[in-house]
């Protein structure tokens, strides 16, 4: 018997023919397509941001979180230079600069967030103070990546 092709009893002793069941096969073949087209679409969105920046609003996490697990899976500490982003990698060191005052500071990216719209990053409280962050609570900021 050829793939794909499937004798059907109730035909073959009427008419002795071979039946073409294609249902199944091309089934399988839009499940597939239905797959791979979800796959790209879903995979469009995941653009890393460009290395000249993004610019947008930034906030700080502090103490309440001191202790608790990042994405990452290490623990947040407020003293470090750390901060969440969306979409940069675990590890990577992008460069922060209130837009406000010009001040700038190089953070690593140890968790995932703002979940907040409108938010690009969460700075670590002591990240926050060194760009003049904390009275204001919120600034708008240009993040640039500066290695991983």
């Amino acid at each position: 018997m050829r793939y794909g092709l499937v004798r059907d009893p109730l035909w073959s002793r009427s008419r002795g023919t071979w039946l073409v069941h294609r249902r199944a096969a091309n089934s399988t073949r839009i499940g597939i397509l239905l797959i791979c087209a979800l796959l790209i679409v879903g995979c469009a969105g995941l653009q890393q941001p460009s290395r000249d920046g993004e610019t947008g609003v930034a906030s700080y996490y502090g103490e309440r979180f001191r202790g608790r697990a990042t994405a990452s899976g290490e623990k947040y500490d407020p003293d470090k230079l750390t901060a969440a982003h969306p979409s940069h990698p675990f590890g990577t060191r992008v460069r922060v600069t209130n837009l406000k005052n010009g001040r700038s500071v190089v953070v690593r990216i140890n968790d995932r967030g703002p979940y907040t719209a409108g938010r690009i990053i969460d700075l670590s409280t002591r990240a926050a103070k060194e760009i003049g962050l904390l009275a204001d609570g919120i600034t708008r900021v240009r993040v640039q990546v500066v290695g991983k």
